[in-house]
């Protein structure tokens, strides 16, 4: 069997009603004929919608067909045991041009009883933000259900809900349960399990081209929500030069940043799993076995787990987001 190498993919990009062209505009990312863009999903196990390899040997393989041949040489023994053929993992670009609907996610155990897979617990990392741009990121006081309801039947949510004002770099980890919503001006990285489950609560009075509003799941989301009051729910970290610093650390992903300013030496050799580089500013080189591979603001490289030792090499500085399974 020929050895493995680093993974670049092809995205899976995703016309969504409140998407721009930011995809387009900032990462220079073709998105074709599709009149707007909200979500480039850069590495996906999801059924219907999988990444591909676009080099190397392996190119035109679907990232699930290559986790079933490779198992535990890809993703990692602990990784495969849990999971299977399924990559545990999805990666998006989102481009909100307007408010996404304000929407929650099971978790694994209502996910599965529902039988609808994975929960969806994630994390988002701003690449770029405009002027006063804003998110919604649980509740912004003491709510139970009957609160809640009484809120939304009135068309009043957004009363009880955390707003916060973002910029680049800030970071939202939103554990399945928690109410949010992405407001308008905000390009993220996102970081999720591999699930496309989403109750929809409320959507602004949003209707399509033909007048049609987008269903609603009232009743889904309410054994879904968590009303738990959080004193803070933007992740704090401080950047330091070359080092990886902790961002998420979960049972489901745990997720470091890193900015480049100079070349490096990364050794993975005391993980058992995958390590995936997501780019998200500036462009740097990854060498590997002689072999150089480039990554820019926008892309991921998908580092099976049997590499161990990689060089990173900034041009002239990058940010990288750097995600395994613990």
């Amino acid at each position: 069997m020929q050895t493995l190498y680093p993974f670049k993919l092809s995205p899976v990009f995703k016309e969504k009603i409140w998407g721009g062209q930011k995809i387009r505009q900032q990462l220079k990312m073709d998105f074709g004929l599709l009149p707007n863009c909200g979500e480039a999903w850069l590495l996906s196990g999801v059924e219907g919608s999988p990444t591909v390899v676009s080099n190397g040997y392996l190119a035109g393989n679907e990232i699930n067909e290559l986790v079933e041949v490779f198992m535990g040489d890809l993703v990692g023994d602990q990784v495969y045991e849990r999971f299977g053929d399924q990559f545990p993992i999805l990666v998006k670009v989102i481009d909100s041009n307007d408010w996404l609907s304000i929407q929650v996610h099971p978790d694994d155990e209502l996910a599965q009883k529902r039988g609808l897979g994975y929960g969806k617990t994630e994390m988002w990392y701003v690449m770029q933000a405009d002027e006063d741009a804003e998110l919604i990121s649980g509740f912004n006081q003491e709510v139970d259900e009957l609160i809640y309801l009484s809120y939304l039947e009135n068309n009043r949510l957004k009363e009880i809900m955390n707003t916060e004002k973002v910029e680049k770099g800030d970071v939202f980890f939103m554990p399945a349960g928690r109410v949010h919503a992405l407001g308008p001006g905000t390009l993220i990285a996102e970081i999720q399990q591999t699930s496309d489950t989403t109750y929809r609560i409320y959507d602004w009075g949003r209707v399509d081209e033909k007048g049609n509003s987008r269903e609603l799941h009232t009743e889904e989301a309410l054994e879904a929500i968590d009303y738990t009051l959080h004193s803070q729910y933007k992740t704090p970290y401080e950047l330091t030069d070359n080092n990886t610093v902790s961002l998420v650390d979960s049972p489901f992903f745990t997720t470091g940043i890193l900015r480049l300013t100079q070349a490096i030496s990364k050794d993975y050799g005391e993980l058992d799993s995958f390590v995936i580089l997501f780019c998200t500013e500036g462009s740097l080189s990854l060498v590997y076995d002689n072999e150089n591979y480039s990554l820019r603001a926008g892309e991921v490289i998908l580092l099976p787990n049997v590499i161990r030792q990689v060089s990173l090499i900034p041009d002239p500085d990058a940010v990288v987001l750097e995600v395994y399974i613990a």
